[in-house]
């Protein structure tokens, strides 16, 4: 059995790149690592409103981070490779890979990352749409 979908109404068309959206994010891993937040940095004299997105990633280095934007998605991932010169007596600290994905509305831009104190922060940034109003002429074809 199916479930109906909500923008399956006549009246939303055009809407179906947002439930492929929400199927993509209802379909994701809901691994739970790393923790992230996400926060609005209230604007500012010098720049605009923003988000910034914060993943714990401690343990990893910069080199063993990527962050790319893939269409809508901007993907975090981290790899750390096993030293295996190393002999542990006890091991509780994992090295791990992840990846985690965000998907941003269009219109989103990525202003840039920083590592710090093993916290990578991304900010983005929406730039305001302008307004535009258009009038529609109304052809008729009465003869």
């Amino acid at each position: 059995m199916t479930r109906p979908s909500p923008f399956g109404h006549p009246f939303l068309l055009g809407f179906d790149e947002i439930e492929q959206a929400l199927d993509r994010v209802a379909k994701a891993g809901s691994d739970g690592y790393p923790p992230y937040n996400i926060e609005r940095v209230t604007r500012s004299e010098s720049e605009p409103e923003r988000l910034r997105i914060t993943l714990a990633v401690a343990g990893f280095t910069q080199d063993q981070l990527d962050i790319s934007l893939e269409e809508n998605q901007l993907v975090v991932r981290g790899r750390q490779v096993d030293d295996k010169s190393r002999q542990f007596l006890h091991r509780g600290i994992a090295a791990r890979q992840f990846q985690r994905a965000f998907l941003l509305a269009d219109g989103m831009e990525v202003l840039g990352a920083d590592l710090s104190n093993g916290l990578l922060s991304i900010d983005l940034v929406r730039p305001e749409p302008e307004r535009i109003v258009r009038k529609i002429t109304i052809s008729s074809k009465d003869a």
